[in-house]
């Protein structure tokens, strides 16, 4: 057997198994149980903080973070960085793909939230030690596409919660850890349409343990559905128009029933080896996001990709968001 065969026949097999890493009581719905790894929530990427998280069905790097069937487009290799602050923290990842044709995408990505430090103080103020938190996702991802239409796409994270503590500290902190599990598809150009379509799993995987058993918490496993359509397409040659409307909805797996909407649009024009998007973008949140719109522009230079977001809401009254920023090198 080939081994590009080989790669989609795993592709297919790792798909149909995707449920069976779901926890059982998640399907049985669980009344508003609270969440563990909430952090895994948080949006990562300039593009996709710019398009209000409507990411899904949308093909390039960013979708290591959103759906790695997008991944299942790109060719050659490329690294990237990605730089974006939060009410939660400070968050800083880095990405690795390489694409081989008729094989696939396969790529490598780790990203640190730091939550921050505080001190520890006795009662007359004095400081004793210091307590950090931090939360690692190291992400394994791989996509493939089938019959020129169907792409298919895997990651496997690694997620660890740690709380440390330097000097005088009562306990050495908490390290908890566990696995979990996205896997999507998108459908390209269905009937001939200028139309994506984009499906996904995101955070399939066991309770979340930071203490003890009885305290673990289900992992926020999230079932998203996403269409995107080309309105304008692509004139000329040289000169490159295009615009593109994103809608999304996004639901828990575990009692249902109180959807966020996402809605992006992107704009592209360029010459040559130079493009130009400007992306917005609009959450209507189910309490989990701030609702509210976003904007961000793109440039693409022969091997380099830059994009930089602001979402305009914040959930702090009178603090504004931080400028989220992504930069790619194609190789």
């Amino acid at each position: 057997m080939k081994l590009s065969s080989t790669f989609r026949y795993l592709a297919v097999v790792l798909f149909v198994s995707l449920p069976l890493a779901l926890p059982l009581q998640g399907l049985q719905g669980e009344g508003g149980e609270s969440e563990g790894g909430i952090f895994l929530l948080l949006p990562v990427g300039a593009k996709a903080v710019a398009l209000g998280r409507a990411m899904t069905a949308l093909p390039g790097a960013e979708s290591v973070f959103w759906n790695p069937a997008g991944l299942g487009d790109l060719s050659g290799g490329r690294v990237f960085l990605y730089r974006g602050d939060y009410v939660a923290g400070e968050g800083t990842s880095a990405s690795g793909l390489v694409s081989r044709a008729g094989l696939g995408t396969i790529g490598a990505t780790y990203h640190l939230l730091d939550v921050g430090e505080q001190d520890l103080t006795d009662e007359q103020g004095n400081v004793l030690g210091t307590i950090s938190v931090r939360n690692h996702i190291g992400v394994f991802s791989a996509a493939t596409r089938f019959w020129d239409l169907l792409n298919v796409g895997f990651n496997f994270k690694f997620v660890q919660f740690r709380q440390s503590c330097r000097g005088q500290c009562l306990d050495a902190g908490v390290t908890a850890t566990t696995y979990a599990v996205d896997g999507g598809l998108q459908l390209t150009e269905p009937a001939g349409l200028p139309l994506r379509l984009g499906v996904m799993v995101a955070q399939a995987g066991p309770r979340f343990q930071i203490r003890n058993e009885e305290q673990a918490d289900p992992l926020p496993t999230r079932v998203r559905a996403s269409a995107a359509y080309e309105v304008l397409g692509t004139f000329g040659e040289t000169e490159r128009f295009s615009m593109t409307l994103i809608a999304e909805v996004e639901d828990r797996w575990r009692d249902p029933g109180s959807p966020a909407l996402y809605l992006g649009s992107e704009m592209g024009v360029g010459v040559e080896d130079v493009l130009l998007v400007v992306r917005t973008g609009y959450v209507r949140g189910n309490g989990e996001q701030v609702n509210g719109a976003a904007v961000g522009v793109g440039i693409l230079y022969d091997r380099f990709d830059l994009s930089i977001a602001k979402p305009l809401a914040s959930n702090i009254t009178g603090v504004s968001e931080p400028v989220h920023v992504t930069f790619g090198l194609v190789f």
